[in-house]
């Protein structure tokens, strides 16, 4: 169990914490908000990274990911890069589309990485309110990687925090979430993937999943995905908060971390192997 003051989070990883590790459907919504993410996912052609078809490999590339860009080296994230690439060559718009896409686009990519980036600091804070200044700024500068891993140039990360809630703002004026990507994000809310689970444990889990989903999303996303929220809904979420920061006392935060650590022994395994990893 930790006692006293946490030390002061340096690094992305810094913020895992059980919110972060186990909630994150919020974040899916909050990224294919974007009309351009939300039909790419929708109508990708990539069968193995559908989550309602394959919801542990899509589980696992996305920890893959997240954990090669914020503990991997650089071979890590260059074989990932590699992997992803050949991957997001498939996912391009077609004729029918409703909107123009390509998996490729770089400021599709930084929306996705602006999302992951939040994901992390939103989590703290939700259990232990704002950063300070210092750590603000050094998590920030980790997280650059987020999106440059991929095809985000350098020059694209805003420069600095301030830069960042301008590109955020501006960012939020542009989204919208269409009927047909709405329903297939309240079954990942909903957790309807699991159609493999008992029906009553799937819809105990499904019904929590939607209510911790709801609750840790910005109102702003709330309305795009038709979701109400009331005052009675805060108070229980507030107790659910309560809840995640006595686990994250409990829990070593080594935990967390040994999550990635195995989800890099594995990406590194099967490359070894001349298996795929994405």
């Amino acid at each position: 169990m930790r006692l006293g003051p946490a030390p002061r989070p340096r690094r992305v990883t810094d913020l895992l914490n059980p919110a972060a590790a186990l909630l994150p459907a919020a974040n899916v919504i909050m990224q294919l908000s974007a009309p351009g993410v939300g039909y790419g996912v929708l109508e990708s052609p990539v069968d193995s990274g559908n989550v309602y078809k394959h919801p542990f490999k899509r589980a696992r590339t996305t920890g893959t990911y997240l954990a090669a860009v914020t503990m991997g080296t650089n071979a890590d994230r260059a074989l990932l890069r590699a992997q992803i690439d050949r991957v997001h060559a498939m996912v391009r718009s077609r004729e029918s589309s409703p909107v123009s896409y390509n998996a490729f686009d770089p400021r599709l990519q930084l929306w996705v990485a602006a999302c992951l980036y939040r994901y992390y600091v939103d989590m703290h804070e939700f259990l232990y309110g704002p950063l300070d200044e210092e750590s603000a700024d050094a998590i920030y500068a980790d997280a650059r990687t987020l999106g440059t891993t991929l095809q985000v140039r350098d020059e694209m990360w805003p420069e600095d925090r301030n830069a960042f809630d301008s590109y955020w703002k501006q960012s939020l004026q542009d989204l919208r979430i269409d009927p047909p990507v709405r329903e297939h994000l309240y079954g990942v809310a909903t957790l309807a993937f699991l159609a493999f689970l008992p029906a009553p444990i799937r819809l105990l889990a499904g019904r929590f999943n939607l209510f911790a989903t709801t609750g840790f999303l910005p109102a702003e996303f709330r309305g795009h995905m038709r979701m109400s929220w009331t005052a009675d809904q805060q108070r229980r979420f507030e107790r659910l908060l309560t809840g995640l920061r006595v686990a994250d006392r409990v829990i070593p935060h080594e935990v967390w971390l040994l999550g990635y650590q195995l989800y890099l022994w594995d990406m590194r395994i099967r490359d070894r192997f001349g298996k795929r990893v994405v």
